[in-house]
């Protein structure tokens, strides 16, 4: 027995009925010898570590655009914060570590440079909804590696398809990390307002903060104990109704007052107007694709659609770059 069949043994033994087990996995759209020491979703959670995309992400926005300090949160750290919330579910409850790792660490792979603003700019460009999950699947699944995708596993796939509030993961793990991404990026786009001057935490609603309680800290440790308590031996992760009315009532006034605040979005307008040029530039000269893409469009790709992953997976500093250099002459690039 190898290394890789004595962990998928240790899965049946240790996990709850409802976890999804490696030897147990719908497989990859192309078949591949299994490793000697590794499980497959152990594999999916190495590439995807490995992938440029991920990389990409520490130089995406979160919320703050082109924010001045240092430990403000990128895409990057917000993923890693809810890969380590996720977990730490998910081995309570004793679901598949690996596989909640896997979908954690790529469920945003598929953002646009600057945040939500930059996903809104291409579904109203290019005339069709642009999604940062679907685009996350597309990713993962044809742009990757010049265009051979990472062959993840559907487990994956479909976690990172159906993170967002109003979708529903076809496993338990998908579904921890679609409760887990909305406890991180409540949690820390508070504590990054209030770092901003935005927020204050005397500020934030009563009836909420005395449920989930009156730090950043405690409210992610209440959060994740009554997931925990809720979702033990049962298919579907839950929050009880007082915590997820309060979680909801949170969120809705972090979009009045934070999301949609003019000083963290007076930068808006800019970043929308680079993804515009960028996208009509790009539509009248898609042979400046880079080579990948322009392969796309020969195979029959849409045009639209590639120029859109081309854009997409930009960085904040690559799209203000390209936009310099193709729309600012190059003496005043350098006042």
């Amino acid at each position: 027995m190898n290394i890789r069949e004595m962990f998928e043994q240790e899965e049946h033994q240790r996990l709850s009925e409802y976890a999804s087990f490696s030897d147990e996995s719908r497989g990859r759209d192309v078949p591949e010898e299994e490793s000697d020491i590794r499980t497959v979703y152990q594999r999916d959670r190495d590439r995807i570590i490995h992938s440029k995309s991920f990389r990409r992400l520490k130089h995406k926005t979160q919320v703050f655009l082109a924010p001045e300090g240092d430990h403000y949160r990128t895409r990057l750290t917000h993923t890693l914060e809810v890969s380590q919330i996720a977990r730490t579910i998910a081995k309570a409850v004793r679901c598949n570590e690996d596989l909640t790792e896997a979908i954690a660490l790529a469920h945003d792979i598929g953002h646009t440079p600057f945040g939500h603003v930059g996903e809104r700019a291409l579904s109203s460009i290019s005339g069709r909804p642009f999604s940062h999950n679907e685009n996350g699947v597309r990713v993962v699944e044809k742009i990757e590696k010049d265009g051979e995708g990472l062959n993840l596993t559907w487990e994956v796939r479909d976690g990172i398809l159906n993170h967002k509030t109003s979708c529903s993961p076809a496993t338990l793990e998908g579904d921890i990390v679609r409760i887990s991404d909305k406890i991180a990026y409540i949690s820390h786009d508070i504590d990054d307002g209030i770092r901003a001057g935005v927020l204050s935490e005397d500020a934030l609603p009563d009836e909420c903060t005395r449920v989930l309680g009156h730090s950043t800290r405690d409210r992610i440790d209440k959060m994740i104990h009554n997931v925990v308590e809720h979702t033990l031996d049962s298919p579907r992760v839950k929050l009880s109704d007082e915590f997820w009315t309060s979680l909801m009532e949170l969120r809705k006034y972090m979009f009045e007052t934070l999301y949609t605040n003019p000083v963290v979005k007076k930068e808006e307008e800019k970043a929308t107007d680079i993804i515009q040029f960028l996208y009509d530039y790009y539509m009248q000269n898609a042979d400046a694709l880079p080579d990948e893409f322009t392969h796309m469009i020969s195979e029959g790709e849409d045009v639209s659609t590639v120029v859109c992953d081309y854009i997409a997976g930009m960085t904040d500093n690559y799209a203000v770059e390209v936009f310099q250099g193709l729309f600012i002459p190059s003496s005043w690039n350098k006042m």
